[in-house]
């Protein structure tokens, strides 16, 4: 596994396309220039020995030594040993809701991405703990099983979209369900679901009936995180990032989705937990953060890689070479490779 530790030196590669538009600009100035004094073949007459490969080789090699110095600075690091570690903290699972309600742009960009972004947060936040992530509409769709590898879920939840399930509505006791099969500890006491919502939900009675399952022979306890505002806002049909009309209903009138705090209560305070208000992201992240704190962390196992060793000296000694072979290369011909003719470069009679 590879590790890299500053990885904010990767801007300076941004240069090397700087420089190779330089160093065409100066060429076909030099060679306007030249063209006023006198015509290719005198040139080349006056200047038998001058290579026109040499400074092409030359640049490669200054953009190559560039390119390994600043590797050298991200300072690779290769994990040489996986070792099986004690961890402890709590079984979490976010269930995002995906239903096109969560296209509506009363908080911005919009509910879903709003959604995303404090998943991402609270995700910084942990330590140990294991996480996995569900999709659901109008059902409910594994996207994570549980995991400690933070990484992966982050990449999958921004994948995440309202597209990827056919089935649309919003079946919030779909996500309850499927989140009792997440928890594959069965000495784990602390198990928590986090639902984050828009709050509309056409299951129900079915709710309610999955809340007490999975509180009673789960032992889940249910967060619920509200996104969108109460007054409402229409959905957007977008094509290529463009509007191009609003969602309606059968009557044709325009369709205005609202955040329902109460369905998101009510299943907080049946499920033994919390609703919180997802609009401040900052302080969102911080109640979640508490709670989470406040429970008792269970210990488990995970294999995670250990013993790295730094590979900078690799990358600026290469680094150093190209620079080195950069400084020594002369842009004339040398004798020897022009019997060779490696470049196809005529001799001048």
């Amino acid at each position: 596994m590879i590790q890299l530790d500053e990885k904010i030196y990767f801007y300076l590669l941004t240069v090397i396309p700087v420089i190779v538009v330089l160093f065409i600009v100066v060429q076909l100035w030099k060679k306007r220039t030249q063209n006023k004094f006198a015509d290719s073949q005198l040139l080349k007459r006056l200047s038998p020995d001058k290579s026109t490969f040499k400074s092409t080789l030359k640049l490669l090699f200054f953009l190559l030594g560039l390119t390994f110095l600043t590797l050298g600075l991200v300072n690779p690091k290769i994990g040489t040993k996986l070792e099986t570690v004690k961890r402890e903290g709590v079984d979490v699972v976010f269930a995002v809701d995906v239903s096109k309600s969560m296209l509506a742009e009363d908080i911005a960009p919009n509910r879903l991405e709003k959604a995303k972004r404090l998943v991402s947060e609270i995700i910084n936040q942990l330590a140990s703990d294991r996480i996995g992530i569900i999709a659901y509409a109008g059902q409910a769709f594994p996207q994570l099983p549980i995991t400690t590898d933070y990484g992966a879920a982050k990449m999958f939840l921004q994948s995440m979209n309202t597209d990827m399930l056919t089935s649309q509505g919003t079946a919030i006791n779909e996500a309850i369900e499927l989140a009792t099969t997440f928890y594959n500890d069965e000495e784990q006491t602390n198990r928590v679901l986090f639902i984050i919502s828009d709050g509309e939900d056409h299951s129900e009675g079915n709710t309610k009936d999955a809340v007490e399952k999975a509180v009673e022979e789960e032992g889940i306890r249910i967060f619920t995180i509200g996104v969108g505002k109460a007054k409402g806002a229409p959905i957007p049909i977008k094509r290529n990032g463009v509007v191009e009309s609003l969602k309606k209903d059968a009557q044709g009138e325009v369709v205005i989705t609202k955040l329902n705090e109460e369905v998101l209560i009510d299943i907080a305070e049946e499920g033994n937990g919390e609703y919180i208000d997802g609009t401040n992201t900052e302080a969102a992240v911080e109640r979640i953060t508490e709670q989470l704190l406040q429970m008792d962390k269970k210990e488990f196992e995970a294999k995670q890689f250990a013993e790295f060793k730094d590979q900078f000296q690799w990358f600026l000694g290469i680094g150093l070479l190209f620079l080195i072979l950069d400084v020594f290369i002369l842009e004339k011909r040398t004798k020897w490779l022009a019997k060779l003719n490696l470049f196809n470069e005529k001799e001048i009679e």
